[in-house]
């Protein structure tokens, strides 16, 4: 989301996620199910894991 400069809305309207489930899922409060990473991952154009993918070394 922060890498493509993506709203919570914009990301909830390329995956059918909620905005209150993304701030959920972005703050930590929960950790989502598979079949949702997949929904995400799908909606943003990116392989599942492309979603874990971290500069940091």
């Amino acid at each position: 989301m922060y890498d493509k400069n993506l709203s919570a809305r914009q990301v909830s309207i390329m995956t059918g996620l909620s905005k209150s489930t993304l701030n959920r899922i972005v703050n930590g409060q929960v950790s989502p199910p598979s079949h949702t990473v997949e929904q995400l991952a799908k909606g943003l154009h990116l392989k599942v894991t492309g979603l874990f993918e971290s500069d940091i070394q």
